[in-house]
């Protein structure tokens, strides 16, 4: 598993992003993926998983209805869809990816990390 995230950048408030992570290995279509984020002086914290097949994903409270967690399995892509977006969205934001079945939102469940992308929320 090799996983590269991009797509982040400046946007003000109430503005949109779209993530995007790529993974150049041979496994994606079986693996969990998760979004994690990253604020300074934060710990890591999870902001969206979704299910290997697609067909079932989960949010933190904090992005509930704002954000939307994708994949295309065909393409080996991950995406992460944000909308309405707030100053308390500015991170680092990471693709992660684990084996197994289950939705897990811990970081410490997840085996394989992408380099980052910064989103910045300015007001």
């Amino acid at each position: 598993v090799q996983l590269q995230a991009f797509g982040g950048g400046l946007v003000q408030a109430g503005g949109s992003l779209r993530l995007a992570c790529t993974d150049s290995g041979r496994t994606f279509s079986s693996s969990t993926m998760g979004w994690f984020r990253q604020a300074p002086g934060k710990e890591r914290e999870f902001v969206a998983v979704i299910r290997r097949s697609g067909s079932d994903t989960d949010y933190a409270d904090s992005v509930k209805e704002r954000f939307t967690i994708s994949r295309d399995n065909a393409k080996n892509t991950l995406y992460l869809q944000m909308d309405s977006l707030k100053p308390e969205d500015t991170a680092v934001y990471y693709c992660a990816a684990r084996s197994g079945y289950s939705l897990k939102t811990g970081a410490a469940e997840y085996f394989y990390w992408g380099q980052g992308t910064q989103v910045t929320v300015s007001s």
